[in-house]
């Protein structure tokens, strides 16, 4: 780190030091003990503008505030619900890159946000960041003996079609709450099994994002597991990388390889079951109303705004051509 991304640190934490008491105990759970690298975080994601880092922090410790965010631990879905949310929101955790890093798995072309109000899809997406940076992150860093403060996500395209524009609008919600609140919590995305949908979408969407976030992104080829075993042990794979061409099927798993998008994948169930313990914590300290939980869903940030517009319009564009190829097939018969 140089010196003036030094001193850009050492402002923001100056200006820190006004921060009311809501925040700083709010502060204090999103740093877990690692009160610099989460600044450093957000100074990284505005440039290390340290105005804009500010106010970005400010605004993210004032979202947490107003929207309890600190208690999102303590209140469980539904566990019927939960199932649904996990049948149908496909994300897990398949172990740990060989630096330690947490493996999260994302079955981005199978998830259809279908079987549950979206409002359950936002309160599980926020539990499972809470959970990786309360309890996973810190449980990796003592384990490395060092700080570990950031995942590699595999996204699997396998089945993404053209209709994925109708979740557009839900996931482009989803990541502007990662964007601005847990932002640079990513250290590579491995993306495999690519569609031409996918292909026809990147090669649009890639120019349009900032320089940092592109060199994150390595599209692999097939299901990737040859250079993803040069990252992690094969243990770690998720089973939709475990061989050629297997796809990321909701349930069929080869051999006895875990599904981790699972509701009884360890990760998932190790998940339900903290905070099922911390609601009754929660219940004997002070009496909450369990389920409760809701956040509005944020305006998207401009940037998002205009790579979803991109998207949607590369898919309309997709979905005419493939209209006008299966009538082209209907009338050659």
């Amino acid at each position: 780190m140089g010196i003036c991304n030094q001193d850009a640190i050492k402002q923001l934490q100056s200006m820190m030091e006004n921060v009311n008491e809501q925040q700083k105990i709010t502060f204090q759970n999103m740093h877990q003990g690692y009160p610099t690298e989460t600044l450093a975080r957000f100074l990284k994601a505005r440039d290390w503008n340290v105005a804009k880092a500010h106010k970005m922090i400010i605004d993210c410790l004032q979202w947490r505030v107003e929207n309890e965010i600190d208690n999102v631990l303590s209140k469980p879905i539904p566990v019927d619900v939960y199932k649904a949310v996990r049948d149908s929101q496909l994300i897990g955790m398949s172990g740990y890159s060989k630096e330690g890093l947490p493996v999260i798995a994302v079955g981005v072309g199978l998830s259809t946000f279908d079987k549950a109000s979206d409002k359950y899809y936002v309160q599980s997406h926020i539990q499972m960041n809470e959970y990786r940076d309360r309890v996973v992150l810190p449980t990796a860093s003592k384990k490395q003996g060092r700080y570990i403060g950031t995942c590699v996500k595999v996204l699997d395209m396998t089945g993404l079609k053209i209709s994925a524009l109708n979740q557009l609008r839900l996931l482009t919600a989803i990541s502007t709450i990662d964007d601005l609140n847990y932002p640079e919590k990513t250290d590579t995305y491995y993306i495999v099994n690519v569609p031409y949908v996918f292909s026809a979408c990147w090669k649009v969407v890639k120019p349009l994002l900032q320089e940092r976030t592109r060199k994150k992104v390595q599209v692999l080829q097939g299901c990737g597991k040859e250079e993803l075993l040069k990252v992690m042990d094969y243990q770690s794979l998720p089973h939709f990388c475990r061989k050629e061409g297997s796809g990321s099927s909701k349930h069929r798993v080869a051999g006895d390889t875990e599904n981790c998008f699972s509701f009884d994948s360890n990760f998932h169930q190790h998940l339900y079951n903290f905070i099922k313990q911390q609601a009754v914590v929660m219940q004997t300290i002070s009496p909450i109303r369990q389920g409760s939980f809701y956040v509005d869903l944020p305006e998207p940030d401009p940037d998002d705004a205009k790579i979803a517009k991109t998207i949607e319009s590369e898919l309309h564009k997709l979905e005419i051509q493939n209209g006008s190829m299966n009538g082209v097939a209907v009338n050659g018969h």
